[in-house]
């Protein structure tokens, strides 16, 4: 394996270290999304970049992520913040597994869906808004 799915590989888990560690643990502190967010990063990175580096063809990751979307695991239900950082880990799992772009504009995309959590997750951003 060259440096290059490493580099990749490294940005991602880093990138998720601040998301879930920074970001979503002093904030939220929910044990069981902390581990459904790695589960969720680490899985869709690791398929990702298999097919990114096999000869396999689009149509079959397609329909591995067909097969794998329609997977409905019973669970409680879900918070809007929540929902952002799944789709942010799922995010940065196929931002670190395609490696079709440069490893600095990737690094940047990466950083993007971190920073706009933790804007828009920020406690002082309105503050005076409330839900019932």
């Amino acid at each position: 394996m060259s440096l290059t799915p490493l580099a990749f590989i490294g940005a991602d888990l880093l990138a998720l270290t601040v998301m879930v560690g920074a970001l979503y643990v002093p904030r939220h502190s929910r044990k069981d999304l902390v581990a459904a967010y790695v589960g969720v990063n680490v899985g869709v990175l690791a398929v990702t970049t298999l097919l990114s580096t096999a000869s396999v063809g689009a149509g079959l990751g397609l329909g591995l992520f067909g097969v794998l979307s329609i997977i409905r695991l019973p669970s409680t239900e879900l918070a809007q913040h929540e929902a952002a950082y799944s789709f942010a880990a799922l995010a940065l799992g196929l931002l670190g597994g395609i490696q079709t772009a440069s490893i600095a504009l990737t690094a940047t995309l990466m950083a993007l869906v971190v920073t706009s959590l933790w804007i828009g997750d920020h406690p002082a951003l309105l503050r005076r808004n409330r839900h019932q």
